[in-house]
């Protein structure tokens, strides 16, 4: 590495926060800290959303994914477009017309708090474990850096150092930094990677595009595996892609809360599809890598290049063959893609504590400067929990991107069933959906664990996961609908409003982080809020 590099990257990590703060301006309010004011321009709320979902994992695993297989990745991208088109015409409406802050206010408005509560802590844990994964995926090519360097730093001690500079900016400038900090990193690691195809490109013989053909490289779709255990067959892909997208940017708040701070809803389906496309192109660019690599390294074993683990095969090809200060902006790129999604688990996981948990439990009204402080304080402790479950993930023999979306497959069914049940099956009640969503977990986890299938060479294999999701939803709903049966039918409820009940939402207040009077009559609650700042949704 030349000096160059290390000026480019310790620059640019100085550089991002300082940006995002100042760019976000003071948080003046709860509703500033959580969805922005709901001001932010659609585009920049795209871009944060692709950001957020694909960052390091994109950079650093899909490109092995290719060197290792085939494009058949990107037929996983193709179920992603369907799913976000279903979640912007069907869930998006009806957040925005119960001015919410967190998708599981929807569920405390249809169910009642028990639930509500029942799904943060599921998102809650998931988010911890998934994005572990991604924030140690980013430490893969810090220690590749630091180790040419001589410095014998453990994977734990940097997945720390990221998540302490991430808080700086998430704490001071709330999910207005987050998003235009996202804005300009996804800008850098997407030219990173048009850099990194024009230099391979220069390397590589006429003929590489035509081996890489016959290698079975650039296959794009598979019907001919077994649509049970090949996660990237074409019937598995692409339904279990499109289930995983519903749940993934409908039902979980890492992204709703980003879609949620649009000016309304027409701007929020647009930033939605919109992300959709651009993970499609993103995918390809990165897959694309990956057979190019291929063809630059002679298709060799990533353990006979001298690299510990797969995931190390395009850190390390940026380190040696990207020319300075190109290679240090590519590798601050990175850090700033993990960092970026650091920081939106953090937001969210701040914003699901508060709005979710706290309020709900405690059942007393909260002014909105004490909403803000809760807010903040909850970053910082969500932060410290960060690096515990990041470090957990300290090795592992198959692309990190795999590992991270089978894990957030686990629960992604429970919580979007969880949200069909509401919206299909009117006489369910609370009680009905909380067994069906527990059930659904223990049944996945099961199945994850114990159940093999036979695979395309006829061994034992793992259901694949982009089925989880779907097999969750499935089992939501039977057992829900079931479980409905047991009683009289209840008065019938609207899809696109809340059963009627006293407390928020009864008199159209808003309701995203003010269940807190939940047992008060409407008019009390009005009353009790005259003269004071207005609640964040």
């Amino acid at each position: 590495m030349h000096t160059l590099d290390l000026v480019v990257i310790v620059g640019y990590l100085v550089l991002m926060p300082v940006l995002g703060v100042l760019i976000a301006g003071r948080q003046r309010s709860s509703a500033d800290y959580f969805v922005g004011g709901r001001n932010l321009p659609w585009w920049a709320v795209c871009f944060s959303v692709v950001a957020t979902e694909t960052s390091t994992l994109t950079v650093i695993s899909v490109p092995t994914v290719a060197y290792l297989g085939s494009f058949t990745y990107l037929q996983l991208a193709i179920g992603y477009l369907i799913g976000r088109i279903v979640v912007a015409f069907v869930l998006l409406p009806r957040y925005y017309a119960g001015n919410l802050v967190s998708a599981y206010a929807f569920l405390g408005k249809r169910f009642g708090r028990g639930l509500q509560g029942t799904a943060s802590v599921t998102f809650m844990v998931t988010r911890l474990l998934a994005d572990g994964v991604r924030l140690f995926a980013t430490s893969i090519p810090v220690k590749l850096l630091l180790d040419a360097l001589g410095m014998n730093i453990a994977y734990w001690q940097i997945i720390l150092g990221l998540s302490l500079f991430t808080v700086v900016y998430t704490y001071l400038g709330g999910i207005k930094a987050v998003i235009w900090v996202d804005v300009i990193q996804m800008t850098v690691y997407v030219g990173g990677g048009v850099a990194a195809v024009g230099l391979l490109a220069n390397e590589l013989p006429g003929d590489w595009f035509g081996d890489a053909m016959e290698a079975g490289r650039l296959q794009l779709l598979d019907f001919g595996s077994n649509i049970l255990t090949n996660q990237y067959a074409f019937i598995t892909a692409v339904v279990g892609g499109a289930i995983f997208a519903m749940a993934s940017h409908g039902a979980d708040q890492l992204m709703v809360q980003r879609l949620l701070a649009c000016r309304d809803v027409k701007d929020s389906q647009k930033a939605l599809i919109a992300s959709g496309v651009i993970v499609f192109l993103q995918f390809a660019l990165f897959l694309l890598i990956g057979a190019m690599l291929w063809s630059f390294y002679g298709g060799a074993d990533p353990a006979a290049l001298g690299l510990g683990t797969n995931d190390e095969l395009f850190p390390s090809f940026i380190i040696q063959e990207f020319p300075p200060g190109l290679a240090g902006l590519m590798i601050a790129g990175i850090l700033a893609a993990a960092m970026s999604t650091l920081s939106s688990s953090l937001n969210s996981l701040s914003t699901s504590t508060v709005s979710d948990l706290y309020q709900r439990f405690t059942r007393r009204p909260l002014s909105d400067a004490t909403m803000l402080r809760h807010g903040k304080v909850w970053t910082i402790i969500w932060a410290l929990v960060f690096v515990g479950f990041a470090s957990m993930f300290t090795a592992t023999s198959n692309p990190v991107v795999e590992l991270g979306l089978s894990i957030a497959s686990y629960t992604y069914g429970a919580l979007l069933g969880a949200f069909a049940l509401g919206l299909l099956v009117r006489r369910a009640r609370q009680s009905d959906a909380v067994v069906a969503f527990l059930t659904t977990i223990v049944v996945v986890l099961f199945v994850v664990t114990f159940v093999r299938l036979p695979g395309d060479d006829g061994e034992p294999s793992p259901l694949a996961f982009p089925w989880f999701a779907p097999l969750g939803v499935a089992i939501t709903l039977l057992v829900g609908w079931l479980m409905s049966l047991r009683g009289p039918r209840p008065e019938a409820v609207s899809p696109e409003l809340p059963p009627r009940r006293t407390g928020p939402g009864a008199s159209g207040q808003p309701t995203g982080t003010t269940a807190e009077a939940a047992e008060e009559p409407a008019e009390e609650t009005t009353e009790k809020r005259k003269g004071e700042p207005d609640p964040v949704g």
